[in-house]
């Protein structure tokens, strides 16, 4: 395993769609491991193949305490409910933080690493993982979906979930 590096805002990678993944081999399990190692490494909770600069459908979620990092290949949503406005950053944008709207529970469809189909439901983090990770694979930044931008103050505080 090898820790790749994390690509930031202003490569336009992070904007392009991402191609399924068709081959289920060695190769795909290496660049999953690295990710996960990687994602491990930068202390996120998720990271996304282009984010390593990869344009393939791969995303790895570690949103769950107790629980190993979920890999979703090929991931779409079949479902979400509910919102929740909260703090959201990205491996890609350092020290960026933004108020972002997403659901309180999502249902993913995916394939493992094998090309097995799932389903997972997550709801608050994981919930918030899901969207953000799967809008990578599709070139969307969450920068995209802010609400508005969250001083270091704010942040620390809380202060931006009272107004």
């Amino acid at each position: 395993m090898a820790i790749r590096n994390i690509v930031t805002e202003e490569d336009e990678i992070l904007t392009k769609p991402c191609r399924k993944v068709e081959r289920f081999d060695a190769r795909l399990h290496t660049l999953i491991d690295d990710m996960k190692e990687t994602l491990k490494a930068a202390e996120g909770a998720g990271l996304a193949a282009p984010q390593v600069g990869v344009l393939r459908q791969i995303c790895i979620i570690d949103a769950v305490e107790g629980e190993e990092p979920l890999e979703l290949i090929n991931p779409e949503i079949l479902s979400a409910q509910g919102a929740q406005a909260d703090a959201e950053g990205c491996l890609s944008f350092p020290d960026q933080w933004a108020l972002v709207e997403r659901p309180t529970k999502v249902t993913v469809r995916a394939q493992d690493r094998f090309g097995n189909w799932f389903e997972r439901t997550g709801e608050d983090l994981t919930a918030r993982c899901f969207c953000h990770e799967i809008d990578h694979l599709h070139g969307v930044v969450f920068l995209s979906k802010a609400q508005r931008m969250l001083t270091q103050e704010e942040l620390e505080s809380g202060s931006y979930k009272e107004g």
